[in-house]
């Protein structure tokens, strides 16, 4: 159950970058609750998956689904770059968050 409040608190992360985006700033009401809220549950979450997950474990994984989230929401929907180079380091966190998760 930890481990999937943590996935859970990563994709929250996620989901608040684009609101915080299209929040302007914070100068745009319902976005920017939305993100709050967003960034909330997030918070929760990892709190909760602290109980059992080791934290540094923990908040490498969570910033890690947020990063990864993050680049790939850029990539996908506000046509940031896709290179060679970018691809490979969003490789090697996923292969570093899956590498902390087996070895917790």
């Amino acid at each position: 159950m930890a481990w999937l409040l943590l996935v859970l608190a990563g994709l929250s992360e996620v989901a608040s970058v684009p609101l915080l985006k299209r929040s302007q700033g914070l100068s745009r009401l319902m976005p920017a609750v939305s993100a709050l809220a967003a960034l909330a549950l997030s918070f929760y979450c990892l709190s909760r998956s602290l109980i059992s997950i080791p934290v540094g474990t923990a908040y490498a994984v969570w910033t890690g689904i947020g990063s990864c989230g993050a680049i790939l929401t850029g990539i996908l929907f506000y046509g940031e770059s896709a290179g060679a180079g970018k691809l490979a380091a969003l490789l090697c966190m996923i292969i570093g968050m899956i590498g902390l998760s087996l070895t917790s």
